[in-house]
């Protein structure tokens, strides 16, 4: 690769995987309606999902010869993997499965960035600037307006919408203790840990309630793969990647752009149209997410050089 095209992106490399951040989370919603679709249950779902990625990590750490007997190292990314991984995508998938409306649990999963914007302001000393507010905001109002049309109100008891709330809780406890913990682990060992993690205790509680045994169809395995590797494999690493280089906040704000995404995702696979306030939702969105990127304070080290 020559020179110039390795800077360009050396320079680019930040903004190139928040996008595919972007389509690989939202490639979860898709994901979980495939498994749906196929009889499959949440934690059904999630069980062989993690079992089946902790075992294909394991082995690639066996062949790379990567270390995975570091007790600490298991301590820190099992509390990592619960929080961000088995909690947070089994409420959500739960959530959905007991009549919330798709539409509304993005929205309430939509809530996190601004509650790790304050709490990263407090705990982990990531100054906030009115500019990323009004752009949290702004990508707040957006998504309203991608699922405003799509809420339908009574459709579950009121205690089912505690478990989307749970899940974007837990999500946002994983990103900020990311930050506070900021774990020495390589990105392969921190996703190979939290995956066997996940898989142990989600696949337990199948067991224990009867849904372990896998769906016969051939959709039920695709549903599974596609899981593994573009939501987790692809999904997941990134959101940790952005996470460690350009913090919390901007990490959490990004998937204020995930229920529009999801919106193109589900027209091109299952022909669902795009109605004009998703489109109008979309560009909101959009607008907020690149206010509150411009609007972060640079690095103490950028800040000395200027």
């Amino acid at each position: 690769m020559p020179e110039s095209a390795r800077q360009a992106l050396r320079r680019n490399g930040g903004h190139l995987a928040s996008v595919a951040l972007v389509l690989m989370w939202s490639s979860g919603y898709v994901g979980a309606e495939l498994g749906t679709r196929a009889g499959g249950t949440p934690l059904q779902l999630l069980a062989w999902r993690f079992s089946i990625l902790g075992v294909l990590l394991v082995g690639v750490c066996l062949v790379l010869r990567v270390r995975l007997n570091d007790r600490a190292a298991w301590t820190r990314q099992a509390v990592l993997g619960l929080f961000s991984q088995a909690v947070f995508l089994y409420m959500i998938f739960e959530g959905v499965a007991r009549g919330v409306d798709g539409g509304t649990a993005a929205l309430i999963a939509a809530l996190q960035p601004l509650l790790v914007a304050t709490v990263a302001g407090r705990v982990l000393g990531e100054r906030t600037t009115a500019g990323m507010w009004i752009g949290m905001a702004l990508g707040l109002a957006g998504v309203v307006m991608v699922v405003s049309g799509g809420l339908d109100a009574g459709s579950a008891p009121w205690w089912a919408y505690l478990f989307p709330a749970a899940g974007m809780l837990s999500l946002a406890t994983g990103t900020v203790l990311t930050q506070r913990l900021r774990p020495t682990e390589s990105l392969l060992q921190s996703i190979t840990m939290q995956s066997v993690v996940a898989g142990v205790v989600l696949m337990a509680a199948a067991v224990l309630t009867g849904q372990a045994a896998p769906e016969a169809e051939t959709d039920f395995w695709a549903a599974v793969a596609w899981l593994v590797f573009l939501s987790t494999l692809c999904g997941y690493v990134l959101f940790v990647f952005v996470t460690r280089t350009r913090g919390a906040t901007v990490a959490s704000v990004l998937l204020y752009l995930t229920p529009p995404t999801t919106m193109v995702w589900v027209w091109l696979m299952f022909g669902v149209p795009i109605t004009l306030p998703a489109v109008v939702g979309m560009a909101v969105s959009a607008v907020g997410v690149i206010l509150v990127l411009r609007s972060r304070p640079a690095p103490a080290g950028q800040r000395a050089r200027r």
